[in-house]
């Protein structure tokens, strides 16, 4: 639900009133949602209700214990907490997971769920299952404002961002799904995550930051930088932020080499231009050959496919000096687009040519086609089926759980 904004809330035992976050304004039920909280925030949720402060410290702790590292949403099933406690916090906030509206599953195992929020709104999420690892593609706002031409989830208009407890809630109800409670640091299905859903995750800086803290927590879920890459289309300002106060992996959806064809692609280019965003890159810390930039670019038929756009592209990594892999992208196809897939041959033409200049360049393997999962092709059902056909999905799931 929308939150007012920040004000000022008196806590028993302090002088002082202390800020309340946004995040800390109660639900449609009085409950406070504890999906997403900061570890500060949680124990400041505790204090609100009037628990000492001493106590909320520890309370805090357990309960982080609980929701991160274990997955458990009932306070009844916390078991090193009291039995006259799990009913006061029962009746005072909740351990909340997104609303799933529908689950598809492709023929090559990718899943794909239609999440719905507590105002109505709907977005998607993605896991990809490889034999080496698992990666969770992750939305950050319903809709986006970039308009990407080739980008179906680009015809969307932006509805609003996701809160921190939407973003980590994706990676709960994934685990949840995977049967990963409690969290370890091996064996895992889920490996990875990408910031490559619905949105631009720079332009809802603050969430995605709050969010991609939480999920890196070590006393929690525990995944570290070094799995989770941020996507975006150049916010530039915003590359050096994420740099210094998230610092992890980054990936730019690059797509055209020249400025004509890049701001009818990526028309944010008109703003920040190709050679204004690959100094960002180069200036992104802990950039070297361990951790190279990745750089986005889908094949779109005779429009960014020759041979010349390929050693253009070749000239522009080389010039910033960046380590850089390049992951080319079959366009996927999606009902009004306008453009078509590279042919096969013309793909692998512009991959030998980066290779030869010693840039790694790899074919993406298209995943998730047969239900609208692979890059490019997401956007909420909401704008692809009816609100009454999405009502009767959503009663039917709620039959069955009887």
């Amino acid at each position: 639900m929308t939150a007012p904004s920040d004000f000022n809330m008196a806590i028993p035992g302090h002088i002082d009133p202390v800020p309340v976050p946004r995040d800390l304004v109660p639900r449609r039920d009085g409950r406070i949602d504890l999906l997403g909280l900061s570890k500060a925030d949680l124990r400041m949720a505790l204090e609100t209700s009037q628990l000492e402060p001493k106590q909320a410290k520890l309370r805090a702790k357990q309960l982080w214990h609980w929701i991160y590292n274990r997955g458990v949403t009932d306070f009844a099933l916390m078991t090193d907490i009291s039995k006259t406690m799990q009913p006061w916090l029962a009746q005072r906030f909740v351990v909340s997971r997104p609303e799933v509206i529908e689950a598809q599953v492709s023929t090559d195992g990718t899943r794909k769920w239609l999440l719905r929020t507590d105002d109505g709104q709907d977005y998607e999420m993605v896991f990809i299952p490889d034999a080496d690892r698992g990666t969770l593609c992750v939305s950050s706002q319903i809709g986006c404002t970039l308009n990407c031409r080739f980008c179906h989830t680009g015809t969307m208009r932006l509805v609003r961002n996701l809160t921190p407890g939407e973003i980590v809630g994706q990676v709960m109800l994934a685990r949840d799904n995977l049967g990963e409670w409690p969290s370890l640091s091996e064996g895992r299905l889920l490996t990875n995550i990408v910031l490559m859903g619905m949105g631009e995750p720079l332009y809802n800086f603050d969430n995605v930051r709050d969010a991609l803290k939480i999920v890196m927590d070590g006393e929690g879920i525990s995944l570290s930088r070094r799995r989770i890459t941020l996507s975006t289309s150049g916010v530039v300002p915003m590359m050096a932020r994420a740099g210094a106060e998230i610092n992890v992996n980054l990936a730019v959806s690059l797509h055209g080499v020249t400025k004509e064809v890049r701001d009818e692609l990526v028309p944010l280019n008109r703003k920040y231009g190709i050679e204004e965003v690959l100094q960002a890159c180069a200036d992104y810390p802990g950039v070297n050959n361990a951790r190279r930039i990745t750089f986005e670019y889908v094949m779109i038929r005779d429009k960014n496919d020759s041979d010349a756009d390929a050693r253009e592209l070749v000239r522009l990594i080389k010039k910033f000096d960046l380590p850089a892999k390049v992951n080319l992208i079959p366009f996927n196809p999606w009902p009004g687009a306008d453009y078509e897939c590279s042919l096969p041959d013309r793909i692998r033409a512009f991959s030998s040519i980066v290779f030869g200049a010693g840039i790694s360049a790899p074919v993406r393997t298209p995943r998730g086609r047969d239900i609208d999962a692979a890059c490019g092709q997401l956007k909420t059902a909401s704008e692809k089926k009816s609100r009454a056909e999405l009502d009767r999905l959503a009663e039917e799931k709620q039959a069955a759980l009887g």
